[in-house]
């Protein structure tokens, strides 16, 4: 059995090529035991165009839409979760400001066009300890007479770290009024990424290092944008979170493809020595992929039904961030719901560390701390359907 079907399948094949895919599949198990970022991946998929699928054609890029963009990361992931997910912060970026360009906002379409031009950006967001997310920050902002603005603070998970030259960052004024967000460059100077201790479970090859900003300076044009501090409506944090969320869910959506795929692989080649027939045949194993087939197929739909919704820009209005949370939550649920599948479904010798499906297994548990979590998230879900807590 194959991946799920795309009708986007001719684009993104042509681009994310079979030989390309295998080529990155084969160095996947090695970026991971050696804990090394996947060079080789970056510089083949820059080469291919992928870094500026987002970009219109006539700023050198793909002129690729949303939806497409999701289901090229699911496929990715289906080939190397940890790459995927490194490549989804650059990608996030772009897929912030082709939300404002679908909205009519040509603020970010710099970033788009520094994409095509072959410039790495980064997510600098995540801080230690911060839950509010993006309704507030732990990091200094504070605005210069030239109207440039320094940062500085430590953000968390800076994926990509090894390779970034751009970094997307925020932080707080020194009043505690707005949230600041600028676009930084690497050689500005001013940054520290700290890979010491990046010895991690799974997703290695993301090299999520933590990033200190040292008073690192974002010039006036590239100071995006104000937004009053706490929770809002801003078009920044909706594209921000859309992006996020939607690409994360798309991510853990490949491994529980290519959980599956090996589940199939496995019981294909198994036999019975009591039945003397493959395990395919085996009608409780049958009864279980099946379950497996159908929480495939659900996530498929649903996950594809938000990203085309993000694309043709329709109208949930509060819905929205349920929406987006619950994409997230239940790709993450269902990925790894199939990797336990797949599990039992290779036998023993799929607990060897050098299985693919041990990795997937720990790859899979990265996104726990992805937000949002479980806890927030269903804060969000009851607030949705109950109201807020009375006082």
């Amino acid at each position: 059995m194959g991946l799920p079907y795309s009708k986007y399948q001719d684009r993104i094949d042509a681009i994310l090529t079979e030989e390309l895919l295998n080529d990155i599949r084969d160095r996947a198990a090695g970026y991971d035991a050696h804990n090394e970022f996947p060079h080789e991946d970056l510089a083949a998929l820059k080469q291919s165009g992928y870094l500026a699928a987002l970009t219109p054609i006539e700023d050198g890029g793909l002129g690729w839409d949303f939806a497409t963009v999701v289901d090229a990361q699911k496929k990715l992931a289906a080939y190397a979760p940890a790459t995927a997910l490194a490549v989804n912060m650059h990608l996030i970026w772009s897929g912030v400001a082709w939300i404002f360009r679908a909205h009519g906002n040509h603020d970010l379409d710099f970033i788009l066009k520094e994409a095509a031009a072959g410039e790495i950006y980064a997510f600098g967001i995540s801080e230690a300890g911060n839950d509010a997310v993006l309704f507030d920050s732990e990091t200094l902002a504070e605005d210069q007479s030239d109207g440039s603005v320094r940062f500085t603070g430590t953000k968390i998970f800076t994926t990509l770290s090894p390779v970034w030259t751009r970094l997307g960052v925020f932080g707080k004024s020194p009043d505690g009024s707005e949230l600041i967000y600028a676009i930084v460059d690497r050689e500005a100077g001013n940054t520290e990424s700290d890979g010491s201790r990046w010895d991690m479970l799974g997703m290695r090859a993301t090299q999520s290092f933590v990033t200190k900003l040292d008073g690192v300076s974002a010039p006036a044009d590239r100071v995006i944008r104000r937004i009053p501090t706490g929770p809002n409506q801003d078009l920044l944090t909706f594209a921000i979170f859309a992006a996020f969320l939607t690409f994360i869910a798309a991510v853990y959506a490949g491994i529980g493809d290519r959980a599956v795929q090996i589940a199939a692989e496995k019981l294909h080649t198994r036999r019975s020595k009591v039945h003397g027939t493959a395990l395919s045949q085996d009608p409780i194993l049958r009864y279980k992929h099946g379950e497996a087939i159908l929480r495939q197929m659900t996530q498929d739909q649903q996950l594809s039904g938000l990203a085309e919704a993000i694309t043709q820009l329709a109208e949930y209005g509060d819905e929205w961030f349920t929406r987006l949370v619950a994409n997230k939550i239940s790709a993450v649920r269902v990925a790894k719901a199939q990797v336990d599948y797949a599990f039992e479904a290779s036998g023993g010798a799929g607990y060897h560390r050098t299985e693919e499906i041990a990795r997937l297994y720990r790859d899979v548990m990265a996104g726990v701390y992805h937000p949002s979590n479980d806890e927030s998230a269903h804060t969000t879900f009851a607030t949705f359907g109950l109201g807020p807590l009375e006082d």
